[in-house]
């Protein structure tokens, strides 16, 4: 019978040659099993179906593709970029950690200590460590410290792309113990978050001196880009005063560290070390005793005190006030003190001393007499009646003393401080006269000491004006400028050098504040003083305005008797800067608001035969003039630094309460 397809399977027949199959007997010979030993057997055909082997040929294909790519992806990671992956590999377990070094410390004349480093808690923060965990970790960072989240995202922005891969940032400088041990206790939560010890600026006196000394704050981006390649993000650089100034003096060389890390980026231990080195040690001409007798004198009040050495131009004493603290910035200034301290109308972060302009009143007597002895358009004996003021024009100019002074010669007129002498004096000499003798003495120039935005005053004279204002110059704007009014003005520091060039005999010196400079490897650097000029001033014109300034303190009839200083010859100059025009708006000026009232000044040498010390002093809307305000102040100074001290200082806001409120003495 033939097998049709689609019929039932047919039964399986045994290929020739054909053998019969074994019959099973059984012991009885039973029907079953008969039947089991002719029952066919089924066997399935080994063929793959035609609709199976297309999709094992896909499969197979997917497979070898994926291997493929897995391989070419392997070979690209180990082959083309194996370098590559090697350096980020070791980046994430080993890293090379930069090591602040010391700045140097800074010492006063006397071996005391002005600046100096401590131990301080830094926070460092690596991104790459905290991963897509960022802003958690920020936040609970914030919380464990107790700061505002939106800061620590400011201080991780500000690198900006500078940063290298892995490099820390520093998020909080000086954390306080609480903050130390929360942030120890809670590593786990805070992956790519660590605390360094790093050394931090040390203000010992704090606020005192602080304009000379200056301050540290992190270097800008401004900063690196003019930076020869020794500082990196994070670093912190001098910002002001001496610490500006110095800075590559100061300045140490970091070390590194090749550490192991963990996966949260915690340190596990050095491999690998090279030390830092600390920055130079500096010693000052800063006398901090006499610095702070200064401090104390001038109190409460805005001002400036400068003291130097008229034989070598060494800065004994700088004053400036209101002052700061500079150990704020050390620690890291936050956004609302710096705004405090930008916004304030006192301006405490200008130093005055060599930044502030002020018209320098009757102080610049002293240049006017000079040029006028020089040039012969006086002598001696050169007389004028003062009664009270003079006329010129349709103007009438006051002397400071209503009643006037009568009959005046040179002498009295410096003693004194007649307005009208000099006046007629100013006339004579005119206004290009007086420039040139005011330059001869320092004034209108910059006295090179080094210090960052020294201003260098103005001393007019035609051609300025012509420059200036493209106007010509006034005969009546002359006698102004005689005074030390109109458009004169002049830092206290520059005043400081007119009354040292006057002290020393007629030579111009530079100020300067550093005298030793020993650098790391041991090596000693000696400031020696330098020499800006000579004044060519003869020697009786010396002898004449020199024996002027003694009377005014020496004598009863003298402006600045209140400068006296037991057992000491003092000479000086009395001075009132006007920041109202004279009359009866200054007299309400001086009585009201503090902003309108006068300035007063006083500059001096002692002793008068051997001068060590020459200063000068102003104390800002002090209301009255420099004999009854700023003369005690210098008296204060003066008297310390001899020793002679008979008590403590009285701050100039003391000495202008009790002030009679008439009293305009010069």
């Amino acid at each position: 019978m033939r097998w049709a397809p689609g019929s039932p399977a047919r039964p399986w027949r045994p290929s020739s040659p054909r053998r019969s199959l074994p019959r099973w007997r059984g012991r009885s010979g039973s029907s079953e099993s008969r039947e089991m030993a002719t029952r066919p057997v089924h066997v399935v055909s080994r063929e793959v179906p035609p609709e199976l082997q297309l999709r094992m040929v896909v499969a197979i294909g997917i497979v070898c593709a994926a291997f493929a790519l897995v391989g070419l992806r392997l070979w690209y990671l180990q082959v083309e970029r194996g370098a590559q992956m090697r350096y980020y590999s070791e980046k994430n377990r080993i890293r090379l950690v930069r090591v602040p070094a010391p700045r140097g410390v800074v010492y006063d004349r006397n071996g005391e200590i002005l600046i100096d480093n401590r131990p301080s808690f830094d926070v460092v923060f690596v991104p790459e460590d905290a991963g897509e965990r960022r802003r958690q970790v920020l936040r609970t960072l914030a919380g464990y410290l107790g700061e505002e989240e939106a800061g620590l995202h400011q201080g991780v922005r500000a690198p900006g792309g500078d940063r290298e891969h892995y490099q820390g940032i520093v998020l909080r400088r000086d954390v306080d113990w609480q903050g130390v041990v929360a942030l120890e206790t809670h590593q786990l939560d805070l992956p790519g978050v660590s605390l360094r010890v790093a050394p931090k600026r040390y203000y010992p006196f704090g606020p005192l001196a602080a304009h000379l000394l200056g301050y540290v704050g992190e270097v800008s981006k401004s900063e690196l880009a003019q930076d020869d390649g020794d500082y990196v993000g994070g670093d912190l650089v001098g910002k002001a005063g001496l610490e500006k100034s110095f800075d590559k003096d100061l300045r140490g060389d970091p070390g590194d560290q090749q550490v192991e890390v963990d996966a949260l980026g915690r340190r596990v231990r050095v491999l690998q070390e090279e030390p830092d080195r600390s920055g130079g040690t500096l010693t000052l001409t800063l006398d901090r005793d006499l610095q702070e007798a200064a401090d104390r004198a001038l109190g409460e009040a805005d001002g400036a005190i400068v003291a130097l050495d008229p034989r070598s131009g060494e800065v004994l004493a700088m004053v400036s006030h209101p002052s700061f603290d500079p150990n704020v910035f050390a620690r890291g200034i936050r956004s609302a003190e710096w705004r405090t301290l930008v916004e304030d109308r006192k301006h405490p972060l200008n130093n005055r001393a060599v930044q502030g302009v002020f018209p320098p009143g009757s102080t610049f007597k002293v240049a006017v007499a000079t040029g006028a002895l020089e040039e012969g358009v006086v002598t001696p004996f050169t007389g004028v009646t003062c009664t009270g003021g003079m006329p010129f024009g349709n103007h009438f100019f006051h002397c400071w003393k209503k009643g006037g002074h009568g009959a005046v010669d040179l002498h009295k007129a410096i003693v004194e401080s007649c307005d009208v002498f000099f006046y007629q004096v100013g006339r004579r000499l005119g206004v290009d006269g007086i420039a040139e003798y005011a330059h001869r003495l320092g004034l209108g120039l910059p006295t090179g000491i080094a210090l960052p935005h020294e201003q260098t005053g103005t001393i007019p004279d035609t051609e300025w004006k012509r420059r200036r204002f493209s106007q010509p110059w006034f005969e009546g704007e002359t006698l102004s400028v005689a005074i030390g009014q109109g458009y004169v003005t002049a830092t206290p520091l520059q005043m400081a050098n007119l009354a040292a060039t006057m002290a020393n005999g007629g030579t111009r010196r530079r100020p300067f504040y550093v005298k030793r400079v020993v650098s790391p490897d041991g090596t000693v650097l000696e400031v020696e003083p330098e020499v800006l000029g000579e004044a060519h001033l003869k020697k009786s014109t010396l002898a004449q305005v020199r024996e002027g300034m003694r009377e005014v303190v020496m004598s009863e009839s003298g402006t600045g008797k209140k400068a006296r200083v037991p057992g000491i010859v003092v000479a000086g100059k009395t001075g009132t800067s006007q920041v109202v025009k004279m009359g009866e708006d200054r007299a309400r000026a001086n009585r009201g608001t503090q902003v309108m009232r006068d300035h007063a000044w006083f500059i001096a040498f002692a002793p008068f035969d051997a001068p060590e010390i020459a200063i000068a002093c102003i104390v800002e809307h002090a209301g009255g003039g420099g004999g009854a305000i700023a003369a005690p102040v210098v008296q204060q100074v003066l008297a310390h630094y001899f020793g002679r001290n008979q008590g403590p200082a009285r701050p100039a806001q003391e000495a202008n309460a009790l002030r009679p409120p008439t009293d305009h003495a010069l």
